[in-house]
């Protein structure tokens, strides 16, 4: 059984503990034994990021560019060996896992060429005989902290500009998934970077997580995961004046309206739902439909449902994998069961399949007659399920949308244009989808939400330097 180890200032580090990784396709399966970090371990990658910050913050705009694209070239060549990792690991089919991994090396690509982008401008100042400049400085040690559901791609939209705009890393992945993540961290601990600069620490969240939000020396935290989470996050970032930057999920809606194409309504809805085993946090997990495409819409999207083939994830036949671990089917069960007794009819799906190999795996559940007031329509499942919301018009569908604490991404599918320009403007969400599933965004733009589905800076392009620099203004007077 390979082991892997902790990176801590450009070495491995190993540690007492180790934790299995499960293949949830499965569960015979055995990926390997990961380190399982202390606080200790924190502290020493904490201190080595300390050591090389002053180094790597000078460095210029073509030594990170070098480095930057040569990762990303890396982890391009070597996306079919990490994508298999990464469906091994997580469930998600080969090709969403491959394309996850081709995803995270655009991803460092990208911010390479924005290591060559001006941090400073000039701004003429009302008073004469001055110079007045604003520049922009990396802000030190950043703790990035990451889920299960995109193992490389979140890791990689927070890493790559920590580094770019010429801040030092101390990485935590999550526990369920540390094999990409592993791999990703072995190619950047080769990429040239000063010993230091980038550091892996694996383990619980309770311990290595905590360790990182509540250390003086960590300038800012990039978190993605739970509402619950972050808000503790959050808290502790707050009371000792540290920067954070949160993603904390969404509940998010697809309106259907009468005039809809009924074969790209399902495939949005099928989609959004659906694929990546329901595990997105942009998934379209209210299906939100008017009177007049009512009927057919389910129907249809009930028809494909069973059409869906459900196996393993490295199966290249699969287009549903299984669920991440035995903990996230219970919750899922758990909702199913929530869903049944408040009313709602279970139109399709939810039952556990028992395929050759054992494995958490799922048929995709579709509820109809809900409410947006039932807890189904309300909590954040992380799972393959959805439901219907029927809505009289536009207008009640709308408000219907709008009535979730996380307005994460919000989707419409429709013809009338005067429709889509209102709704772009009144969707109370940080990401706005028009005949598309609510699941899917350029690797190069932002990645927001409104209300509590996320707080800080936006993550993913130009505008990840809000989080990863500091404003400096500078009035001079020559004399």
């Amino acid at each position: 059984m390979r082991v892997f180890p902790n990176l801590i200032g450009g070495e491995a580090a190993a540690t007492e503990e180790v934790m299995a990784n499960i293949n949830p396709s499965d569960t015979r399966d055995i990926i390997g034994e990961f380190a399982v970090g202390t606080r200790s371990d924190v502290e020493t990658a904490i201190a080595a990021a300390a050591a090389a910050f002053p180094l790597w913050s000078r460095t210029n705009a073509l030594t990170r560019f070098e480095i930057l694209d040569r990762i990303g070239s890396e982890i391009c060549a070597r996306s079919a060996e990490i994508g298999d990792m990464l469906a091994r690991e997580e469930g998600k089919t080969l090709r969403e896992a491959t394309a996850e991994v081709l995803r995270a090396g655009q991803l460092f690509k990208f911010f390479a060429a924005e290591a060559y982008r001006a941090n400073s401008e000039g701004l003429p100042s009302v008073r004469d005989q001055i110079g007045l400049t604003v520049s922009r400085e990396p802000i030190g040690i950043v703790g990035i902290i990451t889920p299960w559901n995109f193992p490389i791609a979140i890791p990689a939209w927070k890493i790559a500009p920590a580094l770019a705009y010429g801040n030092t890393i101390v990485f935590k992945p999550a526990e369920l998934v540390p094999g990409s993540a592993w791999l990703l961290a072995d190619i950047i601990n080769r990429s040239g970077l000063p010993k230091g600069a980038f550091n892996l620490v694996m383990g619980h969240g309770a311990v290595v997580g905590d360790a990182i939000v509540s250390s003086a020396k960590v300038a800012g935290v990039s978190f993605t995961g739970s509402t619950r989470v972050g808000k503790a996050i959050g808290h502790a970032l707050f009371e000792r004046g540290a920067r954070m930057q949160l993603e904390m999920g969404g509940k998010n809606p697809l309106i259907v309206l009468d005039d809809a194409p009924l074969e790209r309504a399902v495939d949005s809805a099928l989609q959004g739902a659906f694929f990546s085993t329901g595990q997105r946090c942009t998934a379209s997990s209210r299906l939100i439909v008017t009177p007049g495409i009512h009927d057919a819409f389910v129907t249809r999207l009930r028809e494909r449902m069973a059409e869906l083939v459900i196996g393993d994830a490295r199966d290249p036949q699969t287009q549903i994998g299984p669920v991440v671990s035995e903990a996230q089917l219970a919750i899922d069960q758990h909702y199913l069961d929530i869903g049944r007794r408040e009313g709602a009819r279970l139109a399709q799906g939810g039952e556990r399949l028992n395929p050759k190999a054992p494995g958490y795996y799922l048929n995709p559940a579709l509820f109809t007659e809900t409410t947006n007031r039932m807890t189904i329509n309300r909590d954040e499942i992380f799972g393959p399920i959805a439901a219907v919301i029927p809505a009289r018009d536009y207008e009640e569908a709308l408000v219907i949308a709008n009535d979730t604490e996380a307005g994460l991404s919000s989707g419409i599918v429709t013809r009338d244009s005067k429709i889509i320009r209102h709704f772009r403007e009144h969707a109370e969400a940080g990401m706005i989808q028009v005949n598309l599933p609510t699941a899917g965004m350029d690797f190069h733009a932002p990645f927001t939400g409104r209300k509590q589905a996320g707080y800080g800076p936006a993550e993913k392009g130009s505008h990840a330097r809000e989080f990863f620099t500091a404003v400096k203004v500078t009035h001079e007077q020559f004399i």
